[in-house]
């Protein structure tokens, strides 16, 4: 019950962070510089700036943010989840709130510094969330559903998403305004796909003669396949085995805390896993085969 208390207390923190990361890149940099940032926050930036160039209206683009993520958020909580919208409507409001609370000023004259700054802290934002296991809104939410159907980098589909505001910042607000967009874009993009890794893949080999205890505990927490080779000890000449497992980056630190608990002396190998084939389970099916292992242990 703890951990679990814990985790969830995480969470709600990354959460309100993220936000207000979010909106110091907003008022700071982006806001200031004429960039736009990427999903939602863009379309809410320039919302908010065209009504003010076109007809001298003032809207906070706190507001805006929170309005056009109202439908999203639905569409976040049929097709993804509850607890993935409920820390995601956290984070939302969390932005709204800053974004408003924290005045616009200029933080540097230069452009290319406000893109590339303005970019970063939005992609830490962003990127902390999906590795946390949810989003900050908006577009973030369409990028994990593509992202959950097709495999595709989350930075690499939004930034083919942003595509339109970056135009439409061009046609308002000069082609200039755009350019430093479109990099201050890449470095966001750059920055989540660096944090959220969940598209990348590993392949682990751990020597071990104490398979029997590992396997169970990652068959279980990962629900991944296991292959086991047997081996010998070129030193102490004990016989030993060694267990292969393909694993995504965001679950190599539960990955490690399962060695280490089971057994501290493992040798673990890493290696970079360019493409695989086969069965290889996302998050969605993941979680449903643990669903059923769990109504399966409930009848027995």
């Amino acid at each position: 019950m703890e951990i679990r208390i814990s985790d969830e207390v995480k969470r709600i923190a990354v959460a309100v962070l993220a936000g207000v990361v979010l909106a110091v890149g907003l008022n700071f940099f982006m806001i200031p510089g004429n960039i736009f940032a990427s999903g939602f926050n863009g379309i809410a930036q320039l919302l908010s700036s065209i009504l003010n160039k076109m007809f001298q209206i003032k809207i906070d683009t706190g507001y805006f943010i929170l309005l056009l993520n109202i439908p999203v958020g639905i569409l976040g909580w049929l097709k993804v989840g509850r607890n993935f919208t409920y820390y995601s409507v956290v984070t939302i409001i969390s932005t709204t709130f800053f974004a408003i609370v924290i005045p616009v000023q200029r933080f540097t004259p230069d452009p290319l510094m406000s893109g590339l700054f303005g970019g970063v802290l939005t992609g830490v934002g962003i990127g902390a969330a999906l590795r946390y296991g949810f989003s900050t809104g908006g577009m973030d939410i369409i990028a994990v559903i593509i992202n959950k159907t097709t495999g595709k980098s989350v930075g690499f589909v939004m930034l083919i998403i942003n595509m339109f505001i970056i135009l439409t910042a061009g046609f308002f607000f000069g082609w200039q305004s755009a350019l430093y967009t479109i990099i201050s874009n890449y470095a966001m993009t750059r920055v989540i796909d660096g944090i959220h890794t969940s598209h990348q893949k590993l392949t682990a080999f751990v020597v071990t003669n104490r398979s029997k205890n590992i396997i169970p505990v990652l068959r279980r927490s990962l629900v991944r396949g296991v292959t086991i080779m047997p081996s010998k000890g070129g030193y102490s000449g004990e016989d030993s085995q060694v267990l292969m497992i393909v694993i995504t980056r965001y679950e190599l630190y539960h990955f490690k805390q399962i060695i280490n608990q089971e057994d501290p002396t493992a040798f673990v190998n890493f290696v970079n896993t360019s493409d695989i084939a086969g069965n290889f389970f996302d998050e969605d099916q993941q979680a449903k085969i643990s669903a059923r292992a769990a109504q399966l242990n409930k009848k027995r």
